[in-house]
């Protein structure tokens, strides 16, 4: 199998200047599990440190728009949008992510971020009230990030 980005002698991006600027859509999702006290306040948006949901959604968007910036050798990427839905349940909260873009090259990565950003931040807002009396996290843990959907198609 013949690597595109690395070589004994070097490393690079994949040289995609010949494709052809195609619209691309990617869908990402994944979830974080957390106790049932905390699902509540989120939902009753009562979390010291704001509305965790909302805060999630724009460091979300944030890391869309800077993925190239965080995965080495990812093109920078002509966004031109993100749509993020949260399902809350009673023990955890799902995340999906669709970004789009107008470029030569797939958004997945984008899409992937975004979730896992989003999936962070809402651990970061909530951990005090995850903690055990150990300073644990037994029942918080995100999982299931993947890729649900992908598609390219020529431009109009």
């Amino acid at each position: 199998m013949k690597l595109t980005h690395t070589h004994e002698e070097s490393i690079h991006m994949v040289d995609v200047t010949s494709k052809p600027i195609t619209k691309r859509t990617a869908t990402a999702e994944g979830e974080i599990h957390l106790k049932e006290d905390t699902i509540k306040l989120i939902k009753e948006k009562r979390i010291e440190k704001g509305n965790v949901l909302a805060t999630a959604q724009i460091a979300a968007i944030n890391a869309i728009k800077n993925t190239w910036n965080i995965i080495p050798l990812c093109h920078p990427l002509p966004i031109t949008s993100t749509k993020l839905k949260f399902k809350i349940l009673n023990d955890k909260i799902t995340v999906k992510v669709t970004v789009k873009c107008n470029g030569k090259t797939g958004v997945e990565m984008e899409a992937l971020t975004g979730v896992s950003v989003a999936l962070l931040t809402i651990w970061d807002m909530v951990k005090s009230l995850e903690k055990d009396e150990k300073g644990q996290y037994p029942h918080t843990r995100i999982s299931n990030i993947k890729v649900v959907e992908k598609k390219k198609s020529e431009q109009k």
